[in-house]
């Protein structure tokens, strides 16, 4: 199995973990807020693991050019989304807005394949299709809600437009330090929602809150991002959203499993369909003749059939090993994924 599946499912349980355990741990403050805490305790870890990997503070291994995408993808996931979920949540119901929360995956396939190019088939669109169907069935009011504001819904729906855009555009950078990237990430999208919860009225929490809550958003989001970004790296945006719109249903595992919550008949259903879809995109086998162009880029890697490259420094045979290095023209066939090594169009 590619690892990168494990990485996007594993930062699926995590983040889906994140909304139980919050809840176990009985953090009472808005949910704004509580996003915000959350991003900021994932931002605040990843800085610190950065500077105890590190030794210190060294210079972010992030080439010129990708600082634009990284930008942007801030902008739109860090900034612009979370001030159109605020105006959402407060123009309709939570039952509605956890439904709509489901375009986010929707949202980034289809930017992945019409703007970006990544490949799909017959399979992996199915497999898209059970997964949301199956976080749908998860989130569906229990009771009938009626919106009669569209500014609501059509927010949220913004929202996760910006966070398709924010996901399309980390893949680009993808290939750089995931801890940078998603501790950057984490920093600027919390310190936003923590600004916007203190100025719709919230009150900032006691240390005893505050302290688990800042632990688990650098483990149930940190530490996710960081997975969900080596994730984009092997996988592509498309693929790793729709592993990772299993979150819903694996947070719910967990709740039950471990917190003793009631099991109902929409998590069977929803665990049939997201099987479904997972099973389809497991079974995925692309293969095709391709080109490689030729390009230059740092990454954790193995000397494999694309990292057939001469070394500049004096080296010892370890692998895996990162480093600038440098790509040849190549054109082979074998099956594989959209990766940073494979965004050729079709």
């Amino acid at each position: 199995m590619n690892p990168s599946i494990l990485y996007a499912l594993a930062a699926a349980a995590l983040f889906g973990a994140s909304t139980p355990l919050a809840k176990q741990l009985g953090v009472n403050v808005s949910p704004v807020l509580l996003a915000g805490l959350l991003y900021l305790g994932s931002g605040l870890g990843l800085t610190v693991v950065r500077f105890v990997r590190d030794h210190g503070w060294k210079k972010v291994g992030i080439a010129s050019s990708e600082w634009p995408w990284l930008i942007g993808a801030i902008a739109f996931g860090g900034v612009l989304g979370p001030v159109a979920l605020m105006f959402g949540l407060t123009r309709t119901s939570g039952a509605t807005a956890s439904l709509m929360l489901n375009l986010e995956a929707v949202l980034t396939a289809l930017l992945a394949w019409v703007v970006f190019k990544e490949n799909a088939d017959r399979r992996i669109v199915g497999g898209m299709v059970a997964i949301i169907a199956g976080g749908v069935v998860l989130a569906w009011p229990q009771q009938t809600t009626q919106t009669h504001d569209l500014l609501g819904p059509l927010a949220v729906s913004l929202a996760c437009l910006c966070w398709g855009i924010d996901n399309n555009l980390t893949r680009k950078v993808s290939a750089s330090d995931a801890v940078f990237v998603a501790g950057f990430k984490g920093l600027v999208a919390g310190l936003v929602n923590c600004s916007l919860a203190l100025l719709l009225g919230a009150r900032w929490p006691d240390f005893s809150v505050l302290a688990p809550t800042l632990v688990l958003g650098f483990v149930g989001y940190g530490i996710s991002l960081v997975l969900f970004v080596l994730a984009l790296r092997g996988l592509g945006s498309a693929r790793t959203g729709a592993y990772f719109s299993t979150a819903p249903f694996l947070g719910a595992a967990i709740a039950i499993l471990a917190l003793g919550e009631p099991v109902s008949l929409s998590f069977w259903a929803a665990a049939v369909l997201m099987g479904i879809g997972v099973w389809l995109h497991l079974t995925e086998s692309h293969a095709h003749e391709h080109q490689h162009l030729p390009m230059t880029h740092e990454h954790r890697h193995v000397h494999d059939e694309h990292h057939q490259h001469e070394h500049s420094f004096e080296w010892n045979g370890t692998e895996a090993h990162s480093h600038v290095h440098d790509h040849a023209q190549i054109q082979h066939s074998h099956p594989h994924f959209p990766d940073i090594h494979h965004r050729h169009t079709h």
